[in-house]
């Protein structure tokens, strides 16, 4: 073994020694399919004994799915970050943030919004569906609105609806590179505006009138 690739032994405290754990996890996630990543990888990287990482988070299937949920969910403090101001500069400032959380995690963000390897099983399912609604009711909180909203399921949908295009958006950037992020910035923005000042306003008058 290589001065370069020995483990780099340090004391960290416990908080802080899984959250390495938890990065360089993501990191190689990131960086290979779920199949050819091994908790040994893992440790390795983090520069840790293998079994630290069944004590901070169980399986090797525990610690993919803890990695897939924080990099698709939008934490609550995302929102206490915007600037106060218009819906149009908050909605700008909400787009700019996503993109910037996006780029810090650019081959994680793919990898958990198309998952490979560990199969689409139910658990999986649950996260990313969680993810989605989380993070729409973060949006929702962003633009003002209420949990106490009368309509705040059907916006919730109407935001993961939205949430379709954020991807395939990001997979146009960052995969394809037929859009840039200024171009992809302004898609996202200006659409997110038109959803929450044109049509949220019609749903109160849209509702019950689905086609069943």
């Amino acid at each position: 073994m290589t001065t370069e690739s020995a483990p780099k032994w340090r004391r960290l405290e416990p908080d802080e020694r899984k959250e390495q754990i938890f990065a360089c996890a993501a990191d190689l996630f990131g960086e290979r399919p779920y199949g050819e990543v091994s908790t040994s990888d893992i440790a390795a990287r983090a520069g840790v004994a293998r079994g630290l990482i069944n004590h901070y988070f169980g399986t090797k299937r525990d610690l993919y799915l803890a990695v897939v949920k924080r990099a698709l969910t939008v934490p609550h403090f995302a929102v206490k970050r915007l600037p106060e101001g218009s819906l149009e500069q908050r909605t700008d400032a909400a787009v700019e943030w996503f993109l910037d959380m996006v780029s810090k995690q650019e081959k994680m963000w793919l990898a958990a919004i198309t998952p490979e390897g560990i199969g689409r099983d139910v658990e999986v399912e649950r996260i990313l569906d969680e993810a989605d609604r989380n993070s729409a009711d973060r949006v929702l909180e962003a633009v003002g609105l209420s949990p106490d909203d009368a309509h705040w399921n059907e916006l919730n949908a109407l935001v993961r609806a939205y949430g379709g295009m954020v991807k395939a958006a990001g997979r146009e950037w960052l995969v394809r590179g037929a859009l840039n992020r200024q171009q992809v910035h302004t898609l996202l923005s200006r659409s997110l505006l038109t959803l929450v000042r044109d049509v949220f306003p019609e749903v109160p008058e849209q509702t019950g009138t689905r086609a069943r």
